[in-house]
């Protein structure tokens, strides 16, 4: 080795950078270079202690300890000028932890003797060693290890790791189906309890029984009591499986606007869990702001509860929440709020003249929104029987989009600056219409037709008649049969951009400017991850929207999917929640929040994974290009 290599190198890890020059080119005379290959254990828990001190010159390493349970319990990740190994040089014993390479690593290694030496004649650095590493690292991996152990008491994650069996109040009061209106009056009153759960002779529950329906049913229409009380029951009940997360029942209560759910096991009746339950579990609960904005009938109220989003999403970050349950939880809020305000124009403008439906895109029709973003929204009408009605229906939806665009934008949601909202005629059609505007995407596939398919393609609606989108999705997956040269078409816009990863791993950031030394993080990963999806999507026809479903929904069907469908949850997983992280990060901060990012502001292992997660969109766009045989083409 180069002794001024060394010395260069050292001098600005700390804590060496205390030491004089002609000291460090002492070090560096005695200093190896070690190379470690991919998976290498450099220490092994419970076996022998390090002999020299590490400092990795290249590459990274995980450092973990095995807990008697046989958990990971995962302590650092530590890469380039990071120190391995100082801990086991001055105890007695085993090592306390594992340290693997995760790459080829190169490291230099200064002798025990040497780090002896150099402690007793700089006091500085022996503390700085005893109070940074012991209490880092030392105390950090049994702490975690003492917390894992203990039952679950924090609230912190408990929302994405109970499950509702063990929150759901057992002893629910049920009764057979078969007995009488009478007879379950009685059940009723002697338990005092306002609803019934009713089972059938396998204890599956069936239906359910309330005060209201007593009173509505019963009293009012002056029936029968002994009449079975199966004839008055409602029978659309939701339910929740004992494995479920309590997530899961919350995203279930916001959507069906509920405040008990059923719990089963096996199908059979096992237990009820509330709204209240919780909020008791995690402190506050989304489903309130959800029931709140159902009460609200004003757009100035709606807007002043839209504003508790942030909360929300702060509440879910601080439960340690993966970003595909932050945005469903956010989509759940952010449709209901939509929807009230349809309502709130339809008792303003009066009945519409034709069925409709109103459908979301983009990030919102992808169930992927976070913070407000762009209004992106388009009306499908049935279509007019006459002239005099097809006039009355542009008239009418004419005044009510702009009302709920106007409305939106109260509440939260910018207008799409490229027009892609129903306020713009062209976007709020008759559904023949909205099927000759994709048949002549995909027919003739010029690249103004493949942005408006990337946009609109990821459609779903959220409000009206159902049944007009799902006629346009149908349209859509017969359409794209044999059609080779959109999905051409398609495969080169895909592969346009590129993510921001050099030849030899380094990031690509911009060199000047606003945003020197940063890059986009959704336009040169988040991105090119969709465009990927979807394009697999549109291969194999499928009808899902959201990234997520998307894969799952393909890792059986298509090639590509089923070898990289792991790795393509972990990395989408991982670029979504950076992202939501980092915007969050700007708003605390009381900042406008934007997508770029500064790689060098990275930790080690997030810098690795991101790396890693560009080198698989990369993968997946060099293997587009070959199927499609992009190189060849002009």
């Amino acid at each position: 080795m180069i002794t001024e290599d060394v010395v260069s190198f050292i001098k600005n890890v700390i804590p060496f950078q205390f030491l004089r020059e002609e000291e460090l080119i002492a070090i560096a005379e005695k200093t190896m270079l070690e190379f470690y290959p991919q998976n290498t254990f450099i220490l092994k828990q419970d076996g022998p202690p390090s002999d020299s001190l590490k400092i990795i010159k290249k590459g990274s390493v995980k450092v973990y300890a095995r807990a008697e349970s046989g958990e990971e319990i995962i302590n650092d990740y530590r890469g380039e000028g990071e120190l391995i190994g100082y801990l086991t040089l001055f105890t007695e014993g085993k090592s306390r932890v594992n340290v693997v390479t995760l790459e080829d690593t190169l490291c230099y290694l200064i002798s025990k003797g040497e780090m002896i030496h150099i402690i007793n004649r700089h006091p500085n650095i022996k503390d700085f060693f005893h109070q940074s590493f012991l209490k880092k690292y030392l105390d950090k991996t049994f702490q975690e290890m003492h917390v894992k152990s203990l039952c679950t008491s924090s609230s912190d994650t408990m929302l994405y790791t109970t499950p509702v069996g063990n929150l759901a109040t057992k002893g629910v009061i049920s009764a057979f189906q078969d007995i009488s209106i009478k007879e379950s009056a009685e059940i009723m009153t002697r338990h005092e309890i306002s609803s019934l759960v009713l089972i059938d002779s396998n204890a599956v529950p069936v239906g359910i029984i309330t005060d209201r329906d007593l009173r509505k049913k019963v009293v009012a229409k002056g029936l029968n009591v002994d009449n079975p009380v199966s004839t008055i029951m409602s029978v659309s009940l939701i339910k929740s499986d004992v494995k479920e997360y309590c997530f899961e029942a919350l995203l279930k209560m916001i959507r069906y606007n509920i405040h008990h759910l059923l719990i089963v096991e096996d199908g059979k009746l096992k237990g009820i869990i509330t709204n209240h339950d919780l909020m008791m579990l995690q402190g506050t609960s989304p489903i309130t702001i959800a029931r709140d904005i159902e009460n609200q009938y004003t757009v100035e109220a709606i807007a002043s509860l839209s504003n508790k989003i942030n909360s929300i999403i702060d509440l879910l970050i601080k439960e340690a929440a993966k970003a595909d349950n932050i945005t469903k939880v956010i989509t759940e809020i952010n449709d209901r709020i939509v929807k009230k305000i349809l309502d709130l124009a339809e008792k303003k403008f009066g009945t519409p003249p034709l069925p409709y439906c109103w459908i979301v895109f983009g990030s919102e029709g992808r169930k992927e929104q976070t913070f407000r973003t762009d209004q992106d929204n388009a009306i499908i009408y049935a279509d007019p029987e006459t002239l005099a009605e097809d006039e009355e229906a542009k008239g009418y939806f004419s005044l009510f989009s702009e009302y709920v665009r106007d409305s939106l934008i109260r509440c939260g949601f910018p207008a799409c600056s490229g027009n892609y909202m129903a306020s713009n005629p062209r976007w709020r059609q008759p559904i023949t219409i909205w099927k000759s505007y994709f048949s002549n995407w995909i027919n003739t596939p010029k690249p103004e037709a493949i942005l408006s398919s990337v946009i609109l393609f990821d459609f779903r609606p959220i409000h009206g008649d159902f049944t007009l989108a799902e006629s346009l999705k149908r349209h859509l997956l017969e359409a794209l049969k044999g059609q080779d040269m959109f999905l051409m078409q398609m495969a080169r816009m895909t592969v346009n951009v590129k993510p921001p990863l050099s030849f030899f791993r380094t990031f690509v950031v911009e060199k000047s400017g606003e945003h020197k030394n940063q890059f986009n993080l959704k336009f040169k990963c988040t991105a090119p991850f969709i465009n990927i999806v979807r394009l697999f999507s549109l291969e194999k026809r499928i009808s899902e929207t959201s990234t997520m479903e998307r894969i799952n929904a393909l890792r059986n069907i298509h090639d590509t999917v089923r070898e990289y469908g792991e790795e393509m949850i972990y990395a989408f997983e991982f670029i979504s929640l950076l992202r939501i992280h980092h915007q969050y990060k700007q708003i605390t901060n009381g900042t406008m929040p934007n997508n770029y990012i500064n790689p060098d502001e990275l930790t080690n292992l997030q810098k690795k994974t991101l790396k890693e997660a560009c080198q698989l969109i990369s993968k997946l766009q060099d293997m587009i290009e070959n199927r499609y045989l992009l190189g060849r083409m002009s």
